[in-house]
């Protein structure tokens, strides 16, 4: 939850913040205040089985809190006391979402920010429901003549919400373009800043701006050190490969063998050859075509084709490799590093 101590967050990150890449991003910053990727409060609240996070225990995962969608206040405080009783530290409610299957079809997310009376029906449900936190994570406003944030702020802090995680875009931006944070004006709740915070300077940049915090989202892709290097309790690692071949093991752990291979393949078909592992192979390596071609060619077999990968990590992104760090934003076109439900979602 908002701490003063603790002024950096992790964003959550569809199909990427998954359990797997949350308990290495621990690895790096054991303190730091994490969110998960989105919940939906029906999924939740039905258990529907598929959908592995929903059975997720979040007890040992420290300060996490745990973000959910959806447009029906009810449903959504009872996936809020869900989720407290699965360990969370606080509830965080997506308002911000611009993916059309969630901010139109489903009027969550973004177009939350267009109805700002069920926005506070759906956060007092949930303060109700819950004796944790809540906090909501929204934008700017729904396009460049709707930047209505600080009303939506304003409606969260009589809804009796902890804090507010802002993003610096509007939901028609989605991703693209550069997030423009303004200067934060005299509000009742703490704001978050969130939106291309990439480094320490960008960290102070935004305190300046007066935020209360700091929220790191697509900057952790393929450098998951990063969130300890901003909060000063790690540095980059001198072997990449260690981490890459500890997040593959947790990934099987989690997902298990089959789901693994059946997403590995997809994501090694065609041109994008980039599972996690592939990604990371790439960027450290000159002679990527043969790693592809190693890790393509194994046997069948959900184990054969595991112990391959791992061998390719090995020896491919051991000792000799330069372990430079990863470009981000290739990264973020791919949806790797994460490797996560997203994918395994679709099997």
């Amino acid at each position: 939850m908002f701490d003063n101590n603790k002024k950096i967050f992790t964003a959550p990150l569809a199909g990427i913040t998954d359990k797997p890449f949350r308990a290495i991003l621990r690895d790096f910053a054991p303190d730091v205040s994490m969110v998960t990727e989105m919940i939906s409060c029906h999924s939740l609240v039905d258990g529907h089985k598929n959908c592995i996070r929903n059975f997720d225990n979040y007890a040992n995962e420290g300060n996490i809190g745990a973000q959910i969608f959806g447009a029906d206040a009810r449903l959504m405080g009872e996936a809020a006391k869900i989720l407290q009783d699965s360990g969370a530290k606080w509830i965080d409610i997506n308002m911000g979402c611009p993916v059309p299957k969630v901010a139109t079809r489903a009027g969550a997310g973004a177009f939350l920010m267009r109805d700002h009376k069920l926005a506070g029906e759906i956060i007092k449900s949930c303060v109700r429901a819950v004796k944790i936190p809540v906090s909501v994570k929204t934008r700017l406003g729904w396009d460049e003549t709707h930047k209505d944030w600080q009303e939506l702020a304003r409606i969260a802090a009589d809804s009796g919400a902890a804090f507010v995680a802002l993003h610096g875009r509007t939901r028609a931006q989605g991703y693209s373009g550069n997030a423009e944070l303004p200067t934060k004006p005299e509000l009742p709740i703490p704001i978050i800043a969130n939106g291309d915070i990439k480094n320490i300077n960008d960290v102070e940049h935004v305190q300046k701006l007066g935020y209360d915090g700091a929220m790191i989202g697509r900057a952790m892709l393929g450098q998951p050190w990063i969130i300890g290097q901003i909060c000063g309790t790690a540095t980059k690692p001198q072997n990449i490969g260690n981490v890459v071949l500890k997040h593959l093991n947790l990934i099987i752990d989690y997902y298990g063998a089959k789901a693994f291979c059946q997403v590995h393949d997809f994501l090694l078909s065609g041109e994008k050859c980039c599972c996690m592992s592939g990604y990371m192979l790439k960027n450290t390596l000159s002679d990527n075509g043969a790693v592809t071609r190693g890790i393509c060619e194994v046997e069948n077999g959900y184990l054969t084709r595991i112990t391959e990968t791992r061998n390719v990590i090995k020896t491919s992104c051991g000792a000799e490799a330069d372990g430079k760090a990863l470009d981000p934003e290739s990264l973020v076109s791919m949806n790797m590093w994460g490797f996560g439900s997203s994918f395994i979602n679709e099997i």
